[in-house]
């Protein structure tokens, strides 16, 4: 009972305004990642492209995984008259989230059919452009409030980015099912929908706008702010930063790496596959649609609040671990859906416990990722670690189509379950030599 208590008490810390900020930011981050990654998967198998293409094709989202290289940017480089206006996190985060829009309307016009190269173009613009904006909303969330509100903005983070991902992927199969005319391939209705989801970036535009710049502790003189130079870049920049992680963990850096770059291997190889696989198994867009937008929606709220709620009560590593057990457990009940054929009702059941444990496990691991930081160095380490997380899932998600051919879906499924392996593993070996974990400046 007092577990439920304490719950519901600290439910109103979602209610502040730079809580609210970072869910809508959070919201402008997660849309355009189904955009490149999920739903276009739907859009490229129903114009006809093969399996192995549209895996091949998931390489387009590698570009999160390589942030990295140009984050240091956003904490080193001020944009001429942005900067002045907005200041440095504000001014990245607009740059950004003006391509992203220009991205995705410039893939609402192209034809797949026609052109697959010029759509993979304009894809890798959205997804530079998109991870550009992560780097700098991520700095913005730990910048802009104290550790203690971390985990709360760690949640409303991720509430926002998994509804903006339910929206870009049930959304768009909705909208592309209403704008067509029939049960066929339409391109006008894909383009029409690619064309709406670039509106619904605007709320995140307005939010830059009037949101406040963030104190940083991040100090540089005019002199090093007004001009760029590669060797001082990679010097103070990237190996400052890599160097600072290394002499604050000592070996367990090596730990915390290994966890970071294999803990969403699971269901990372696996989502590359999943709109293929409704696809192949005869569910409609609207079917589709329905069941995320009702059930996706609700587990998606109640495992990112869940999510929040527990690490404040057990302590990150501990939700992190339920988190990795549960995103492999979900991989099963694919490979179970798969044998039994099309049913709504497991259908139901497979989205709604993927939703739940992406919930948990993303609030925890982004929460976990956040403790790391060295405020010194926010977009650079932040940038560095998400994008190790993304690297090896998103390298191998490439071959996923490769991998349906030649195994069938319900091996395919076993197999990327077994793939979460590893992260338990390394998150028991963190647990018991406790390396120590600070995010301030040293």
């Amino acid at each position: 009972m007092s577990f439920i208590i304490n719950g519901l008490r600290g439910l109103h810390i979602y209610f502040q305004r730079r809580v609210l900020s970072i869910f809508i930011l959070g919201f402008s981050s997660g849309l355009p990642l189904m955009l490149v990654f999920g739903v276009l998967s739907f859009w490229l198998r129903e114009a006809g492209v093969s399996r192995a293409e549209i895996g091949y094709f998931s390489w387009v989202a590698l570009a999160y995984a390589f942030k990295w290289l140009w984050s240091p940017l956003a904490d080193h480089l001020h944009l001429p008259f942005l900067h002045t206006r907005f200041g440095r996190r504000r001014s990245w985060l607009l740059l950004s989230q003006i391509t992203v829009i220009a991205a995705i309307a410039a893939m609402a016009f192209t034809d797949p059919q026609q052109n697959l190269a010029l759509m993979a173009a304009f894809a890798v613009l959205l997804a530079f452009a998109s991870a550009t904006q992560d780097i700098n909303v991520d700095a913005f969330r730990i910048e802009t409030a104290p550790e203690e509100l971390q985990a709360a903005l760690a949640a409303a983070y991720l509430t926002g980015y998994r509804l903006a991902m339910i929206l870009a992927s049930a959304g768009t199969l909705w909208l592309a099912a209403l704008y067509s005319t029939g049960k066929e391939y339409e391109l006008t209705a894909w383009q029409l929908t690619y064309a709406t989801m670039a509106l619904c970036m605007l709320p995140g535009v307005l939010t830059t706008l009037l949101s406040k710049e963030p104190a940083s502790q991040l100090q540089q003189s005019a002199k090093q702010a007004g001009s760029f130079n590669l060797f001082n870049w990679l010097k103070t920049a990237v190996l400052a930063s890599f160097i600072d992680f290394i002499q604050r963990y000592k070996w367990h850096a090596l730990l915390i790496l290994g966890l970071i770059s294999c803990y969403r291997l699971s269901d990372i190889v696996m989502g590359v596959m999943a709109n293929t696989f409704y696809v192949d198994m005869g569910y409609t867009k609207e079917e589709i649609a329905s069941i995320s937008k009702i059930f996706g929606v609700i587990m998606t709220l109640v495992g990112a609040a869940l999510g929040g709620i527990l690490i404040n009560q057990f302590g990150t590593l501990r939700i992190l671990f339920l988190g990795a057990i549960l995103s492999a457990a979900t991989n099963l009940l694919f490979a179970t859906l798969s044998t039994i054929g099309h049913d709504l009702t497991w259908l139901t059941l497979v989205i709604s416990a993927d939703n739940l444990s992406a919930g948990i496990a993303t609030s925890a691991f982004i929460a976990y990722l956040s403790s790391l930081v060295n405020l010194a160095f926010t977009a650079t380490q932040y940038a560095i670690f998400s994008s190790l997380m993304l690297l090896l899932p998103k390298f191998v998600g490439g071959f996923s189509g490769v991998m349906v051919q030649h195994l069938g879906y319900n091996q395919f499924f076993i197999m990327t379950a077994l793939l979460g392996l590893p992260a338990l593993v390394l998150i028991l070996l963190l647990q018991k030599f406790k390396p120590k974990i600070e995010n301030t400046a040293n």
